[in-house]
């Protein structure tokens, strides 16, 4: 038995290992998404700094791992079996719930994951202890601390998003999106009281636990802080200056200072959310085997009560710093959720990860309605100016940039200040959601939401607040049932719950690096979307129709392929794929329709008058070649799936020849787009014409079946559908292939 406790406890210890990796990866956009976006230094160089902010908040930890030992459940009303099952299944749920947050790109609380988790698995432990031992429910579950972090889930959100969009409007008001014009006056105080502020956050916040903060260091600096801060103010202004004078630019000294403080107070701080529970029963273990013949489902946890005694803990924080500094540097999920946070604070208009919803077009509406109404009592000189001071037409963005280096400083400097003072008054802040919401009202303030991106925005920002509660709910219920099925279970269930996490996270990465295979980052459509030069533009919005229009000419050829031999084959796998992948070219069509829209807006005012008949021709043409095959699949599936009749011989006979002729002239058409060579575009539409009208007769003929009473309707009907369809396909096709010759040429 003591065999598979240890086992269990080696693969508490793996899951510590995997958890610091799925992590890090998760709260990286807390530290990251400010330097990435603003781009303050190369993507390595911005790495380095965190990494070693991580590995000197990690090593500097005190380790006091006490939220996770007793600050939720009373240990000396558990056994040792009892802890063992709650520490399984929280780490198990950690691990599962992290993962999957971090393929789907989406930023979450780890805090929670882990509070609610314990809440969760002691639950499910106590319930049992309530019904037989007739204990009370406040007896055995410390409720007060998930209360505190559901109090903060709301003080998070609403502080961080309110302060952010203050701050960064006067900070507008003062830089402006020209900020270079500025600084001569003002980079030297917002300079100074940026680096004070995040020295300050890196002293209270980053150090406070560290292992050579003793009490006498700390009531030190307490009793003469507010000399230090002064201090600290006057020299910082004073270097800023003197570096400003130099030409250094202060706002990356200030965005990477901000980094590597918000990296080393994460991984000092947040560190227990990934160990603390493994450790928590590692301790057990060694008190558990320390009592020799002891009873496991009797002997309590009292020392999970005490202070930590655990051996060689500086050691398990160095390696804790070194696996997570490794993690930052290599984990492709952090960057998938840095992309999440830095693309809805994105200045630009660009591709949207999210789609509207009902109450995102409401809020926006209400929102438009009540600034028309205070836009009316406001003076217009002052609304003159304050344009003035918002001229996005001057942000000083360069290639790769979502954001200035204002907002990224504001970003980190109110972030960090805001932990502090939450800290400081007791108020549970989750350092996710602070530098999240910040950044949210941050690009609020910078008019970054449009009106053609603010429902797309306030969906994605929504969906991640929502995935945060989720968190807290899937994570109760998720640890309340493994714990439930490992205490009743036993062994057998336990080793279950190992196979399960272990399946889980296998098929995670597989289907994250597929996608991920899948994807492909539009470059052509960033560099329209940043270029300045309106005949550059030009070329690359050409550049993009021609990829895209002959993208949807390979994979309309495909699919006509697919349809014809999941229909005379009836294979309803292959239709069935045919389905989802003509939905997904819907949607990703939508997507690039969009973004060549907002091209011809940013090309020459006469060129887009020009061209504009025909890209729109071109676009409605590539819509119905979508519509199109799928008016022809819905009832090739329904006839396929219901097993009706096959197609007879003759039928088969007489389509075949019609779909190898569409497949040519599909090819020629993506061969012609592609190249931009249309030297054979004449033959093609003759060609084209040629086939609608062998088709025509084909139906006449069809019809003329129809009208015999030993005909299979169904069947007559489905090919007589058939047959119409690949008629408007090759319409549709000739009209593309005229709409795309004259708006390229």
């Amino acid at each position: 038995m003591d065999i598979f406790y240890l086992g269990i406890l080696v693969f508490l210890l793996l899951l510590a290992a995997f958890d610091l990796s799925v992590g890090v990866a998760n709260d990286a956009v807390n530290f990251l998404s400010p330097a990435v976006g603003a781009k303050a230094a190369k993507f390595k160089t911005i790495l380095v700094v965190a990494g070693i902010g991580i590995f000197v908040g990690a090593s500097t930890s005190g380790g006091m791992m006490d939220i996770a030992r007793h600050g939720i459940l009373h240990p000396d009303m558990y056994a040792f079996d009892d802890v063992m099952c709650i520490f399984l299944s929280v780490a198990a749920t950690d691990v599962i719930l992290l993962d999957i947050f971090n393929t789907l790109g989406m930023p979450t609380s780890t805090t929670v994951s882990m509070v609610f988790g314990l809440l969760g698995g002691s639950t499910a432990l106590a319930m049992s202890k309530i019904v037989a031992e007739g204990q009370t429910y406040a007896d055995l579950i410390n409720t007060d601390k998930a209360l505190s972090v559901i109090i903060g889930i709301f003080l998070s959100v609403a502080i961080a998003f309110v302060f952010g969009l203050v701050v960064m409007w006067i900070a507008r008001l003062v830089f402006t999106f020209n900020y270079k014009k500025h600084l001569r006056w003002s980079i030297a105080i917002f300079g100074g009281i940026s680096i004070t502020s995040i020295a300050y956050f890196l002293v209270v916040n980053g150090l406070k636990s560290a292992s050579f903060m003793s009490p006498e260091i700390k009531g030190w600096i307490d009793a003469h802080l507010l000399l230090l801060v002064a201090g600290c103010f006057v020299a910082t202004t004073l270097l800023v200056e003197i570096l400003h004078l130099c030409k250094i630019n202060i706002f990356k000294i200030i965005v990477l200072f901000g980094t590597f403080s918000l990296a080393m107070a994460f991984a000092g701080n947040d560190l227990v959310n990934f160990i603390g529970v493994p450790l928590a029963g590692l301790e057990s273990y060694l008190d558990y085997s320390a009592a020799s013949g002891a009873d496991p489902a009797s002997y309590k946890m009292s020392v999970l009560g005490e202070p930590s005694t655990l051996p060689y803990m500086q050691l398990y924080l160095v390696l804790a710093g070194f696996i997570m500094t490794v993690a930052i540097f290599r984990s492709k999920k952090a960057r998938k959720v840095i992309d999440t946070s830095v693309n809805l604070a994105r200045q630009d208009e660009s591709e949207e990860a999210f789609s509207s919803s009902r109450i995102a077009r409401r809020l926006v509406r209400n929102v438009l309605h009540t600034t028309s109404v205070v836009n009316r009592y406001v003076p217009r000189r002052v609304k003159v100016w304050i344009n003035t001071r918002f001229n996005t037409e001057e942000a000083i963005i360069d290639d790769g940039m979502a954001f200035d280096l204002v907002r990224a400083s504001v970003n980190l400097v109110l972030g960090g200040l805001l932990i502090v003072v939450g800290t400081s008054l007791q108020l549970p802040l989750s350092t996710t959601y602070v530098a999240f919401m910040v950044a949210m009202g941050s690009s609020l303030a910078d008019r970054a939401w449009g009106r053609e991106t603010a429902v797309y925005r306030i969906t994605g920002v929504i969906t991640v607040i929502g995935g945060w509660f989720i968190t807290a709910g899937a994570a109760f219920i998720l640890s309340f049932l493994i714990a439930t099925l490992c205490h009743l279970g036993g062994f057998a269930a336990m080793l279950a719950v190992v196979a399960l996490v272990v399946v889980v996270l296998i098929n995670n990465n597989r289907r994250f690096k597929k996608k991920n295979e899948g994807e492909t980052v539009d470059v052509l459509f960033r560099q329209m979307a940043r270029s300045h030069d309106k005949q550059e533009t030009w070329q690359l919005l050409m550049e993009h129709v021609r990829r895209t229009q002959a993208d949807l000419v390979a994979f309309a050829r495909a699919t006509f392929n697919s349809i014809t031999e999941g229909l005379t084959g009836e294979n309803i796998k292959v239709l069935r794929q045919a389905a989802h992948q003509v939905e997904n070219e819907r949607s990703v069509w939508k997507r690039y329709r969009k973004k060549e829209i907002l091209g011809m807006r940013k090309i020459d005012h006469l060129l887009a008058v020009e061209k504009n008949t025909w890209f729109h021709l071109g676009c409605n043409n590539a819509s119905q070649i979508i519509y199109c095959l799928k008016r022809m699949l819905d009832p090739a599936i329904e006839h396929v799936d219901n097993n009706f009749k096959p197609l007879p011989r003759a039928y088969k006979e007489e389509l075949m020849p019609i779909c190898n002729e569409v497949d040519s002239l599909l090819a020629k058409t993506e061969q012609a787009i592609r190249t931009g060579n249309f030297a054979d575009a004449d033959v093609l539409l003759v060609d084209g014409n040629a086939m609608k009208s062998r088709i025509s007769q084909i139906r006449h003929q069809q019809q003329e079946r129809i009208q015999r009473e030993d005909s299979n309707i169904q069947v007559d009907l489905l090919y007589l559908n058939t047959l119409q369809e690949t008629q408007e396909l090759i319409s549709m096709t000739r009209h593309l292939i005229r709409a795309s010759k004259r708006f390229q040429q």
